[in-house]
């Protein structure tokens, strides 16, 4: 878990295929290994960035979340292989969200596993 409060988090976010399965693997910017989550502390962009070992052509999509009205994240946008999820930490809690990434192999959508974003109270 990376805890934050810089204006910007970055994370890779690399995908492979094993026995046939994606497999999601996260590091931070120097390659050292993650769990995707995030710790907030103030305002900031939390950006992955899509490294797509495949073959199958991935691109994200958007972000899917399970709890999409609760305020922790405020908007989310992509180029296909940046997305980028605007905190503006006026909420303190958690939501866990799962990437949406298409694919040039069939028209199916692949779910990433759920990394979560902790927004933690100003201290």
């Amino acid at each position: 878990m990376s805890n934050t409060q810089n204006t910007t988090t970055f994370f890779n976010l690399t995908v492979t295929l094993e026995n046939g399965e994606p497999f999601f693997s996260y590091t931070n910017h120097d390659g050292t290994p993650k769990s995707g989550d995030v710790i907030i502390t103030k305002n900031c962009t939390i950006t992955y960035q899509l490294i797509d070992q495949t073959g199958k052509g991935l691109k994200f999509v958007g972000a899917a979340f399970m709890t999409p009205f609760d305020g922790i994240i405020d908007a989310v946008s992509t180029d296909g292989s940046l997305i980028h999820l605007t905190d503006l930490d006026e909420v303190s809690g958690n939501t866990q969200f799962q990437f949406v990434l298409s694919n040039t192999s069939n028209t199916l959508l692949v779910l990433s596993p759920d990394p979560e974003v902790i927004n933690r109270e100003h201290n």
